[in-house]
């Protein structure tokens, strides 16, 4: 194939481009290239999708499939213009955030959801209704053509910069605390839901090669966290105390979930986004995609993020004195 990756130099973007290079395809990925790096074998057009002019230098070239990973609607309008008749196959990553609801485990493509940003650059807090837009405006300018719209789930696995994945088994293998103990939250049944990013990076690209089609809930299998825990201390080698804390009293000591500063990623309490992490997933495993078991992701995320330096600025977790801190709260509850 001739593909072009619209991005291709940051985590998903990048795995694509590798993953097709490794598949001898030829590859072109336009990005700004102020972040990341390019693969080897890739042949990369410097251009800010921002800007007038921004496809020019690949708008004449025949490409057999667009793989496209933006979150912006005005960036994915203006691929479809200036590509959209010369791309046999249009791909583009969405995000499991389209939908309007989360409290229903299972539920599956047909779901509701949020209302499309109705302009062209849509703020951090506007991310999913953003994401919304672009499908739209997908759909719409390939009506009758070919195109698939995969809704990944939180993506995981090595490179993971947003620090959610990573949080766990780094923690495990380097506690805060000399006894070793680490601070969870008290919801073991909770949904937890990832997608190894080269599992989903390998299918988007066989999704390119076969022309698939349709719109597929791209998310892993869904694990208990009480189960991932688990499964993050075994590849740390973790032997000391699991400390559990009730979701009220982590709320009370300024704990936030999910992801940001001072927060416990993967942990989600408010009622509502219990099923965030359970999406249904079997549209997608029937169109081959096939997650690895999270231990192999969890391993390996763990490889990277003690190669990348376990103590470098994080965006998503407990600094070790906050962690100390907590720890001897919930310990000694009369010195809270």
């Amino acid at each position: 194939m001739r593909l072009l990756v619209l991005g291709g130099t940051q985590w998903l973007g990048s795995t694509v481009a590798r993953k097709a290079v490794a598949r001898g395809h030829e590859v072109t990925a336009l990005a700004r290239g102020v972040s990341g790096h390019v693969p080897p074998g890739v042949t990369l057009v410097r251009a800010d999708r921002g800007e007038p002019g921004a496809y020019d230098a690949v708008a004449d070239a025949e490409w057999d499939a667009v793989i496209d990973v933006a979150r912006q609607p005005g960036h994915v309008r203006g691929a479809l213009s200036a590509l959209g008749e010369r791309t046999e196959h249009w791909v583009f990553v969405s995000s499991c955030s389209v939908y309007a609801a989360h409290d229903t485990p299972g539920a599956d493509e047909s779901a509701a959801l949020l209302p499309a940003h109705p302009g062209d650059t849509a703020p951090p807090e506007s991310y999913g209704e953003g994401k919304v837009a672009c499908e739209g405006a997908v759909a719409a300018h390939r009506a009758g053509g070919s195109y698939l719209i995969a809704r990944a789930g939180l993506i995981s696995g090595p490179g993971d910069h947003t620090d959610r994945t990573g949080y766990w088994p780094l923690r495990f293998a380097h506690p805060a605390t000399v006894d070793g103990a680490v601070l969870v939250p008290d919801q073991p049944g909770l949904a937890t839901q990832v997608i190894d990013v080269r599992d989903l990076a390998a299918w988007l690209v066989t999704s390119a090669e076969t022309r698939q089609a349709g719109t597929f809930n791209a998310a892993g299998d869904v694990v208990p966290l009480a189960e991932h825990l688990d499964c993050a201390r075994r590849v740390a080698g973790h032997d000391g105390p699991v400390v559990p804390a009730a979701p009220d009293w982590l709320a009370e000591q300024g704990v936030q979930e999910w992801a940001g500063e001072r927060s416990l990623p993967l942990w989600l309490s408010t009622p509502g986004w219990e099923a965030f992490m359970a999406r249904g997933t079997g549209a997608a495993r029937a169109a081959g995609l096939v997650p690895r078991p999270l231990e192999d992701t969890l391993r390996d995320t763990l490889v990277w993020e003690l190669a990348a330096g376990p103590g470098r600025p994080r965006k998503a977790g407990l600094l070790p004195a906050d962690e100390q801190a907590l720890l001897r709260a919930l310990r000694s509850p009369s010195d809270s």
